[in-house]
């Protein structure tokens, strides 16, 4: 029988990093949604295989969509398909995370494994907001003052949306 506590750090994890890692990593409440996957009745890896497909059909459209928001144009494709493939190695870099804490969360979790597991999520994040940074601001700073201030306007949007959807 699955133990419900043995997925809190994954969740917490969702909770905590939805406002960071919206554009960065994709969605953080896929991959809770990936965690939960695993206890309904699905045959052993198909849950996982599920929650990878959607994980990566989430970046994809965010990919889209940030395209469109940002209104890239032929000159900026160069630079923003060097923001997409940062944005595609932190969902499998993340997926990649998810798949082996899946793994062990059948096992007894201490508090230090708790705090150990927020600690390796949090750092999976913080490594990918360095290299989506990087990135972007090669792409951003080749913008028209109109399309940094359209840019702009984006990016509060979409952490206005991350705050209000998980208050």
């Amino acid at each position: 029988m699955l133990r419900l506590t043995s997925h809190r750090p994954l969740i917490r994890m969702a909770s905590l990093t939805a406002i960071i890692g919206l554009v960065v990593l994709g969605s953080p409440q896929a991959h809770a949604d990936g965690m939960n996957a695993q206890a309904a009745p699905m045959p052993a890896g198909e849950a996982g295989t599920k929650a990878m497909t959607n994980d990566r059909e989430t970046v994809e459209q965010r990919i889209t969509k940030l395209h469109a928001d940002l209104k890239i144009t032929a000159a900026e494709e160069p630079k923003w398909a060097m923001v997409a493939q940062a944005m595609r190695d932190n969902a499998a870099a993340m997926e990649s995370l998810v798949a082996t804490k899946r793994a062990q969360a059948g096992q007894d979790m201490t508090a230090l494994d708790d705090l150990m597991t927020y600690q390796t999520f949090a750092q999976a994040h913080v490594d990918g907001l360095k290299k989506l940074t990087v990135a972007f601001k090669s792409l951003y700073e080749s913008m028209s003052d109109a399309d940094k201030k359209n840019a702009d306007a984006v990016f509060q949007a979409s952490s206005h949306e991350a705050t209000s959807s998980h208050s």
